[in-house]
């Protein structure tokens, strides 16, 4: 907001409709150049103000030219001075207002004085009458002569290009503003107000008519309006949600603006600085995943996703809505993110013809899985549920291996018994040589799902492996976002620590490329490029941000980074692949596909009861003893040395829980 008056979005959808249109613009050219245009124009009008004041004040009996023109000759070069001076060659077209006016009044008023001065030198007989006359037609004449220029350049400029047309509500200052800085936009066009205030209805305001509210569909209609702008920044957020809501069941979209005056004087911009999108720390291009079997695979099938209202599981639900799938079956522990994601995407699945079925169920619940497969007659599993966050699950492991490992178990083998077409295992980059209990989980959960594929080649079972997710839950850019408006200071575990990033949309979509890819039991990845480390992610943000990173030495800066120490179970750097020989290529280059070594059936069922009598027995200590053996590269990470770990354990917030 502090860049641009009108919301990214907005602008962005304007440009990209006028991409591909290529008017005159008047920047073609320079700006000196324009303004010897504009001084010789004002120049040349002296002459023909002087010329037109003395045949209006004599008529027939005028002087002839010869006569005046040694008058003329001076005129023009005091004239030419005070033009100078006074600026009036500095006036842009497109801006002409009071101040600009008021310019060119004083100008004439002077050329006034001086032809005075010069008609008494002159011993001219009418020495005031003429001199008045020619100040008025040449405050007329440049007037004019700016106001024609910027007519005709605005019409050689928007004569290709199709403006947004624009509905003003709020016709007070905050409004006008909004209309003074929309005329001179080259991508959207205002073209009526609508005010609560009935004494305004029938007035022109800024050049456009006021309307009551009352009249608004018809508006919309009769102007073609596209946009919406709400300049009320009086207005409570109730009353702005309200008419949000009822332009969008006209069918436009409103957006809320705070006046000039607000952003000026609020101190929430300069507290809160620039929202970062994830797509700016990626330090690498997006890939594109945009691939036709991802459509093809689940079209027209009865898709269910586990952990629905979760940061990955909500994301796949949004993307499975253009695959057109027959049924998208929300499975959720938590009721209230259960709805969220319900109220979010319900609206546009049935736009696209697309059922929505909520239940909420655990993952280790295996009644309550067989009966959801069976009676929704699901096809394909996306299983997206899991406790992922390391610091949590190190602390409470027997839960954690519960719901990640066992829970796997239970829906695998329900989807294996009900003979789907598919089943996905959202996996992550901490199964590979893990040295905490969450990645030894997803790396015991990938193992089921590999053994289970052995005996039931009915169900293709694979698994997709990806590194942090850029504004998932805990991420690094809600946390850094928060100490950034904090003031400070970002918290990073570790100078050296490096993660592999990918935003949601990329994790989703390679999720769903996993399915349309999947051979059976293998592991996809994506490869994202080098890792980055996270305090340079950390100095990024704060730079995006509109702020600078403080000086160690000198103290100057806005936002500290402090190093707080590895969290139990973190590891410095993050792996895709146990063996990187096992690539095999698939039809996406960005994406490979892994193929692993298993265990046999018997060392999987003998972990699986093994971790059972951890759990009925709550034994924490044989549960990580047998993580030690049975996870292979399963390690504990050497404790941090670069800050004293007691105050390392005692620092909350830190990016530690980001990087889970």
């Amino acid at each position: 907001m502090c860049r641009s008056l009108f919301p990214e979005d907005f602008v962005r959808n304007c440009k990209k409709r006028n991409s591909d249109m290529v008017p005159y613009s008047p920047n073609a050219l320079s700006r000196s150049m324009k303004r010897v245009i504009y001084f010789a124009t004002d120049t040349l009008l002296i002459p023909i103000g002087f010329i037109s004041a003395v045949s209006l004040r004599y008529g027939s009996e005028a002087p002839s030219l010869q006569e005046l023109w040694p008058h003329i000759a001076i005129l023009m070069c005091l004239g030419a001075i005070i033009i100078s001076a006074f600026g009036l060659p500095k006036i842009k077209l497109h801006t002409i207002e009071n101040r600009a006016i008021f310019q060119i009044t004083y100008v004439a008023a002077f050329l006034a004085l001086v032809s005075i001065v010069v008609n008494y030198a002159f011993e001219v007989s009418d020495p005031h009458a003429v001199p008045l006359i020619f100040g008025a037609i040449f405050f007329l004449s440049s007037t004019l002569v700016r106001l024609f220029g910027q007519t005709v350049i605005g019409h050689l400029t928007n004569r290709d290009v199709e403006k947004q047309r624009v509905l003003i509500y709020g016709a007070g200052g905050a409004g006008i503003q909004l209309a003074s800085a929309l005329s001179l936009s080259r991508e959207a066009k205002p073209v009526v107000f609508v005010d609560d205030n009935s004494n305004l209805h029938g007035l022109l305001i800024a050049g456009l008519p006021v309307y009551a509210p009352e009249k608004i569909e018809q508006l919309l209609k009769r102007h073609q309006i596209t946009n919406v702008l709400l300049a009320l920044p009086t207005v409570n957020k109730e009353r702005i949600a309200e008419l949000t809501h009822k332009f969008k069941k006209l069918g436009v979209e409103a957006k809320a603006l705070p006046s000039y005056v607000d952003m000026m004087t609020s101190d929430t911009l300069q507290r809160n600085g620039r929202q970062v999108s994830p797509d700016e720390l990626l330090g690498r291009s997006k890939i594109a995943l945009d691939i036709p079997q991802i459509a093809k695979t689940y079209a027209g099938r009865v898709v269910m996703v586990t952990g629905a209202g979760g940061s990955i599981g909500s994301e796949l639900c949004r993307q499975l809505i253009y695959c057109a799938p027959a049924r998208i079956v929300l499975f959720e522990l938590s009721e209230y993110q259960l709805y969220k994601i319900d109220r979010e995407i319900r609206p546009l699945a049935e736009a696209e013809g697309i059922e929505i079925t909520t239940l909420l169920g655990s993952v280790t619940d295996r009644t309550r899985v067989e009966n959801v497969i069976a009676e929704e007659q699901v096809e394909v599993i996306l299983h997206a549920a899991a406790y992922k966050h390391v610091p949590i699950v190190e602390e409470n492991e027997l839960e954690g291996v519960k719901n990640n490992v066992l829970g796997t178990q239970v829906v695998a083998e329900a989807a294996a018994a009900a003979e789907i077409e598919r089943f996905i295992l959202v996996s992550t980059d901490k199964a590979v040589r893990p040295t905490n209990v969450m990645g030894a989980s997803k790396r015991m959960a990938e193992l089921v799902v590999q053994d289970i594929q052995t005996r039931h080649p009915m169900t293709k079972f694979t698994m997709v492996r990806f590194g942090n997710v850029l504004g998932s839950s805990g991420s690094v850019l809600p946390l850094f976002q928060k100490q950034i408006e904090a003031g400070g200071p970002v918290t990073v575990t570790h100078a050296k620590v490096t993660r592999f990033f990918m935003t949601i949309p990329e994790a989703s979509r390679l999720v769903l490329l996993a399915g349309a890819f999947a051979s059976g039991g293998d592991v996809f990845v994506l490869d994202m490029g080098k890792p980055q480390k996270i305090i340079d992610i950390a100095k990024r943000m704060i730079e995006l941000s509109g702020r600078t990173l403080r000086d160690a030495q000198n103290g100057k800066g806005d936002i500290a980074i402090k190093i707080v120490g590895l969290r139990p179970g973190e590891k410095l750097y993050e792996e895709l692949l146990i063996d990187n020989d096992s690539l095999v290529a698939t039809p996406h280059r960005k994406i490979m596909r892994a193929e692993e070594k298993m265990l046999s059936q018997i060392e999987v069922l003998a972990f699986l009861r093994e971790i059972q009598s951890c759990i009925s027995d709550c034994d924490s200590l044989r549960l990580r003893n047998l993580i030690a053996n049975k996870v292979e590269g399963y390690h504990v990470q050497e404790p941090d040395n670069e800050v004293p770990q007691r105050e390392a354990q005692q620092e909350e917030g830190t990016a530690a829980a980001a990087l889970s």
